[in-house]
């Protein structure tokens, strides 16, 4: 299991342009929240705040963002929530699970800002093809994205 980190949170107009580790900014203005990667990678990950992407709570004292955080275009593919400004370390996903967040959230975004059913089949054939080399391995995978696609309307 990794070190427990308790970060620092500052309100900000402007995400500066270089950022401090343990130290999450916050930017209503821009509806906007940035921090360096919690693995220690020093890779700077921002979490736009909307319907679709995150939430941001206040309780006074601390912040929390929901829902975690999943790095999964950094080398590090860390996994951890911001908690009451402590980090909670998640479990690491498969490519299986990070492809169906990824669908389920394209679905939801296209649901949320209208933009109807034919953007919601394109990301269902928007999926990567199966990379094992097999002729015609893409059809279960396909069959899988549209399941998904149904459980999740």
């Amino acid at each position: 299991m990794k070190r427990d980190l308790v970060l620092k949170h500052e309100f900000v107009e402007f995400i500066p342009d270089k950022l401090e580790g343990g130290i999450v900014y916050v930017s209503i203005p821009y509806a906007t929240v940035a921090h360096k990667c919690c693995c220690g990678c020093g890779t700077e990950v921002v979490t736009p705040l909307s319907p679709t992407d995150w939430k941001l709570i206040f309780d006074g004292e601390t912040i929390s963002l929901d829902p975690s955080i999943g790095s999964w275009s950094f080398n590090c593919k860390s996994h951890y929530w911001i908690r009451r400004n402590k980090v909670k370390w998640a479990a690491r996903w498969s490519h299986d699970e990070i492809d169906a967040v990824r669908l389920h959230e394209r679905l939801a975004k296209a649901n949320y800002y209208g933009t109807g059913e034919k953007k919601a089949d394109a990301a269902v054939d928007e999926t990567p093809a199966d990379q094992s080399g097999q002729e015609g391995a893409d059809k279960p995978k396909r069959r899988f994205w549209r399941r998904l696609r149904k459980w999740w309307s």
